[in-house]
């Protein structure tokens, strides 16, 4: 097992790999620019090291800083959390060329899943069903309207290198496609310095379902159940819980199994998860492959009681998973509420700025997974969540009665939160019947704006 952890991220993330290597007795290191010098991470881990000012990409993305802090501090691994470096499939090499373990897959699985062009491909040789599109990336317009016309409209463009929802748009004929090929490869490039696209058949009112998958090193591969994040806007997930109320055990056990078949095609290592969209059709369609810890494996650690992080650290340490297949069992239901220092009401405008009092909640089957303290300045710099409430409950009902009662004794004062669109969509019929797709927010949104 590891003696030294330096974690490469920021905030809660953070706050939770310190969390659980702290229970595991390893020592931890803290890196923080400039404007996280106060954050909680920091006061919280065994050491702490500023890697650059607050721009990201002169601090969390400098992976040569961060080296600096893991060699100067004798770490002997580094865990890169979500975002920022934890799918830069160029950080687990320059890892292994310092000899320092990286916690998380190879940079080959990384590369090869991070080209969602590659990863269809991979997934067609595994037998996971894929959304019907275009072979590999396109060449021209007109090569995507001969597929376009070959699928029938609509149909989407996707980012071969892309992700929340950068580099994707939809068309309806072949004048939108033309103007939205042109458009999808410019915002690709701009973002993802990969200008790549592909086409897919559109699914209509689908449903984002995600499975949560681990891997070792010792061909040990398995699936904890699933996850619904249909509550999404502009494809950035708000609301997740498991189980998903569209997945019966017939259908449940369907998907997991794809989702094991395409992760053992790559032979996956680490935590991981397969994302599917759900027809109305209950037919189900390959969309991408996460290789990290997501933000919402709470939810999944709730119903099945099983430390995400903990096991992710073990299997890096080369350790075989404790579990098998046969004893995951998915207990009681589990909710996750994402609050972001945003205003909801004002088109999510971002809302920064010193948090005069925070109040977390507490009681029975409630968890709070936050960087967040009386006094704080959430910066502007960086993604805006600030916290993620967490509720259990023996069925779906109590999970949402207690997430309702843990919201409303949430206290944030000093910056505008997320939690009142939160309150308003635990009181709506259509989610409490659990009749939703992915369009579900935006209907929810103008029902609302017209409703005033």
């Amino acid at each position: 097992m590891f003696k030294k952890i330096l974690v490469a991220n920021r905030g809660e993330i953070a706050l939770r790999v310190i969390r659980a290597a702290r229970e595991l007795g390893i020592e931890t290191v803290a890196v923080f620019s400039e404007a996280d010098r106060d954050s909680l991470h920091v006061r919280l881990a065994d050491e702490a090291v500023c890697i650059g000012p607050p721009a990201a990409a002169d601090s969390y993305l400098n992976i040569a800083r961060i080296m600096s802090a893991a060699e100067i501090t004798a770490s002997d691994a580094i865990h890169p959390g979500y975002g920022f470096l934890s799918e830069n499939p160029h950080f687990p090499e320059v890892c292994e060329s310092c000899h320092i373990r990286f916690i998380g897959p190879s940079s080959e699985m990384i590369r090869l899943m991070g080209d969602k062009a590659a990863a269809r491909r991979t997934m067609v040789e595994a037998g996971v069903p894929v959304t019907p599109g275009s072979e590999g990336v396109l060449q021209s317009a007109d090569e995507a309207a001969d597929v376009a016309k070959r699928l029938g409209y609509p149909v989407i463009i996707k980012a071969a290198a892309g992700g929340g929802g950068k580099g994707m748009r939809i068309a309806t004929d072949e004048a939108s496609l033309r103007s939205g090929i042109r458009t999808a490869q410019a915002e690709a490039e701009a973002n993802f310095g990969n200008g790549a696209v592909y086409v897919e058949r559109y699914v209509e009112k689908p449903r984002h379902i995600e499975f949560q998958i681990i891997g070792d090193r010792h061909g040990n591969l398995l699936h904890l159940g699933e996850r619904e994040c249909s509550i999404q806007r502009r494809h950035q997930k708000l609301l997740e819980e498991s189980p998903s109320v569209a997945l019966d055990d017939a259908l449940r056990t369907k998907m997991g199994s794809a989702a094991v078949a395409g992760a053992r095609a790559i032979a996956y290592e680490g935590c991981g998860t397969i994302e599917f969209l759900l027809g109305p059709d209950r037919e189900f369609y390959f969309m991408e492959m996460n290789t990290r810890i997501q933000v919402e494996h709470p939810v999944t650690e709730e119903v099945t009681g099983y430390d995400l992080i903990k096991a992710q650290i073990a299997v890096a340490a080369g350790e075989a998973l404790p579990w098998r297949q046969d004893e995951v069992r998915l207990r009681g239901h589990a909710l996750e509420c994402r609050v972001n220092a945003e205003k909801p009401d004002r088109n999510f405008q971002p809302s920064p700025g010193r948090v005069s009092y925070f109040h977390s909640p507490g009681g029975p089957g409630v968890r709070v997974d936050s960087h967040l303290y009386s006094g704080y300045v959430v910066p502007p710099t960086y993604d805006s969540m600030v916290a993620k409430v967490i509720t259990w409950g023996r069925d779906r009902m109590e999970a949402i009665v207690r997430m309702r009662r843990a919201l409303e004794e949430t206290v944030v004062e000093g910056i505008d939160t997320t939690i009142p669109l939160h309150l308003r969509l635990l009181n709506d019929q259509a989610f409490l019947k659990g009749d939703f797709h992915t369009g579900y927010l935006d209907t929810f949104l103008s029902s609302e704006a017209a409703a005033e």
